[in-house]
């Protein structure tokens, strides 16, 4: 790994994107999942 400390700004923005893209990811999947969720429980309701 390397050293925050001694990254150049264009290493800093090439992480900082990285970590918005996979908490951008992380989100979407947790509102799929919800989302799935809903559904299958609303068809049980529904019965």
């Amino acid at each position: 790994m390397s050293d925050p400390a001694r990254e150049t700004e264009v290493e800093a923005r090439a992480r900082r994107g990285r970590n918005v893209a996979l908490a951008l990811g992380l989100v979407l999947f947790v509102i799929l999942v919800f989302v799935v969720t809903m559904v299958r429980l609303g068809a049980n309701v529904a019965k």
